[in-house]
């Protein structure tokens, strides 16, 4: 069997150091294209405030231009059906499981260790090339395992995705390493519950505590609000952006 290098990234300028790759919300899109290629981002946020919601997005998105794809998943906790049911081409996306522990108790030198790995990982893929966009969920990490790192490892991210077409993004759920031309997207849920003040309370489409959406008792979705905290140029800074997720239905 002959092995094969994975095939180049379609349709993009290797020139382009302004380019930018789409993540499928449109109001996010018009006013920034997207995130950039050739620079590391975060998306941070507080768990269930629509990091997940997004990052498939983004995951949909990029493999429907035929790019692939890539997941560093720290505590496995990546649903392969909902990304399906996202519109994610599971083909195009390599998976990479980690075992990091939220609530590791005395056990903290195993979660150094865990998270060590996570970062090895990462590297390794970013040194492979040819992926249009890379992510690392971090998000529910302890703190105290990524303080831990030591902080040359950011800088090190960020010269090695540097030149190339690749979206390097963090999750997590505080501000880690954005690189000087990254993005920095801050996501929160609005408070407070709205009817939609149509009659049939069971079919009609509310918005319950913490921006979740019900039809009826059914979940639909999440309203939730992206904040940009810093962008290339500082036209975009704290520009506040409001989408819809969808809750995934499995049948």
């Amino acid at each position: 069997m002959i092995a094969r290098s994975p095939p180049a990234l379609p349709g993009i300028d290797p020139t382009d150091d302004q380019a930018v790759g789409a993540t499928s919300v449109a109001r996010f899109d018009a006013p920034l294209g997207g995130f950039p290629r050739g620079h590391v981002s975060e998306i941070i946020g507080a768990r269930s405030s629509g990091r997940t919601s997004l990052v498939l997005r983004m995951l949909a998105a990029a493999t429907a231009r035929g790019e692939l794809t890539a997941l560093v998943d720290a505590l496995d906790r990546f649903d392969p059906e909902s990304a399906l049911a996202a519109g994610v081409d599971l083909n195009r996306l390599l998976w990479i499981r980690g075992h990091v522990v939220s609530h590791p108790g005395p056990s903290r030198d195993a979660n150094q260790k865990a998270m060590e790995q996570a970062i090895k990982a990462l590297t390794l893929v970013l040194q492979a090339g040819n992926f249009g966009l890379v992510i690392c969920d971090v998000g529910d990490a302890p703190a105290e395992a990524l303080r831990r790192l030591p902080f040359t490892t950011w800088m090190r991210l960020q010269r090695m995705v540097e030149g190339q077409l690749t979206m390097c993004v963090l999750l997590a759920s505080d501000q880690m390493a954005r690189s000087a031309a990254g993005l920095t997207v801050s996501l929160k849920i609005p408070t407070g519950e709205r009817p939609t003040g149509q009659d049939d309370v069971r079919n009609a489409s509310r918005v319950g505590p913490a921006g979740r959406r019900f039809r009826g008792q059914l979940f639909e979705g999440l309203d939730v609000t992206a904040r940009v905290v810093r962008a290339r140029g500082r036209l975009h800074e704290d520009l506040a952006v409001p989408f819809a997720t969808a809750g995934a239905s499995h049948g």
